[in-house]
């Protein structure tokens, strides 16, 4: 006895198959705002978020450079924070006006890298 093989009715899709993964979205959305409201040590989520999501998932491994580069410019105030004996008890009150700065360009280079991608 053989049976016919049985195919499955395919959907459309609604998105494009390359498109950047939404919580990589929201996550690059964050790492800036919460670096300029002063909330920069929850700003370590979104910054894994980035460099595992980038990693990860197929669609966003063009971005593993620019997560990197963003995981980086985030470590750098945080170790420095982390290894002094006088520091804050906040990151944000701890870290140097320019390296604020530093974290939220490579973030919003980020984000422009995201909305200038090319679909191949």
């Amino acid at each position: 006895m053989t049976t016919a093989p049985t195919t499955q009715p395919t959907r459309p899709r609604t998105t494009h198959p390359r498109r950047t993964p939404l919580f990589i979205h929201i996550a690059a959305w964050s790492v800036p705002t919460l670096v300029l409201t002063q909330f920069s040590m929850v700003a370590i989520v979104p910054v894994a978020v980035l460099l595992i999501g980038s990693v990860v998932s197929p669609r966003a491994r063009a971005l593993r450079w620019w997560a990197g580069a963003l995981a980086a410019a985030y470590a750098t105030p945080l170790a420095i924070w982390a290894l002094r004996e006088d520091g804050a008890q906040s990151l944000s009150k701890d870290m140097h006006p320019a390296l604020g700065g530093l974290i939220v360009a490579v973030s919003v280079a980020f984000l422009i890298r995201i909305y200038t991608r090319r679909n191949r």
